[in-house]
């Protein structure tokens, strides 16, 4: 390397030595010290207690709110990854069509994104409220006895899928599916319809699978927010009503910062990680099959 070669390497290190700082500081280390003390018993109170792989043995074999919450998280990411993407995707198609005031739609549709997330869960704790709640009024007029909503263990699950769902159709998702749908070349659709391709067909074999790495993308960030599900528990049910969502993380959360056990919350916070690696690269695996790219298949 030539000393033009190096000043060069050195500028470039330098411009982003204040990323890596703050990867250092504020992500690496503090990982690095989490896992440390996933294999202690840790209060902040005393000194950190190796105790080895005792914490992933209690959740696993003895904590039965891990599996609840574990339970909880799976049926949420359920029933929200498909209804936000096609919420999403739905919005997308809806937004690229070419009409007047099309970009006045399109701020409707991201204003909800954007809202603050207390702000919105608040306001849907007023419209879900069972006795004076818009929702039940309004059913009511059409002679519909409304549901409980969050005050119910069968009903509050769908409850915070209905308000994360809300937020998602039309934020980042909807820009990445709309994007993608830009992005198609006119001419596959000009050479379907030479073809006699109806509306239903060039949507399945033009659109899908050109839009697929979009898709891709939006399903893997659904599925890593999915397993994250906190605020929406922790602000409108408090893991209410009998655990019913009592989320993974709000498990965490409280052995964290309610019972101190921040040797155990640690732990579980590398099971979630672990599990997350594994489903993304799940995905990953299984994207070969159906994720199309110019230059082929999973390429």
């Amino acid at each position: 390397m030539t000393a033009r070669q190096r000043r060069k390497a050195l500028k470039g290190y330098l411009y982003i030595s204040p990323w890596i700082a703050g990867f250092a500081i504020f992500v690496f280390f503090p990982m690095l010290a989490s896992a440390f003390l996933s294999l202690t018993q840790y209060d902040i109170l005393a000194a950190p207690r190796f105790i080895g792989l005792a914490n992933y043995g209690y959740a696993l074999g003895v904590d039965d709110y891990f599996w609840k919450s574990v339970y909880n998280t799976a049926h949420y990411a359920v029933l929200f990854i498909p209804l936000s993407l096609l919420g999403s995707l739905g919005a997308a198609l809806l937004l690229n069509q070419r009409i007047r005031g099309q970009a006045v739609f399109r701020t409707m549709f991201f204003i909800p994104s954007i809202t603050p997330v207390v702000a919105s869960i608040l306001i849907w704790m007023w419209i879900l409220n069972y006795e004076f709640g818009p929702l039940n009024s309004a059913l009511a007029i059409i002679g519909i006895q409304g549901p409980p909503w969050l005050s119910s263990t069968r009903w509050a699950k769908p409850s915070v899928v209905m308000m994360s769902v809300w937020g998602a159709v039309g934020g980042g998702n909807m820009i990445i599916l709309l994007a993608g749908l830009q992005g198609i070349p006119q001419e596959l659709y000009d050479a379907a319809n030479i073809d006699g391709a109806n509306r239903w067909q060039k949507f399945q074999d033009v659109t899908l699978p050109m839009l697929s790495p979009s898709v891709f993308f939006t399903l893997v960030v659904g599925l890593i927010g999915a397993l994250k599900i906190f605020t929406p528990a922790y602000i409108a049910t408090d893991g209410g009503p009998g655990y019913a969502t009592l989320f993974y993380m709000l498990h965490l959360f409280r052995s964290a910062f309610q019972s101190l056990s921040m040797g155990y919350a640690s732990a579980l916070a590398w099971l979630l990680l672990v599990v997350t690696l594994a489903l993304v690269w799940l995905q990953f695996y299984l994207a070969s099959r159906w994720v199309y790219y110019e230059g082929g298949m999973g390429r």
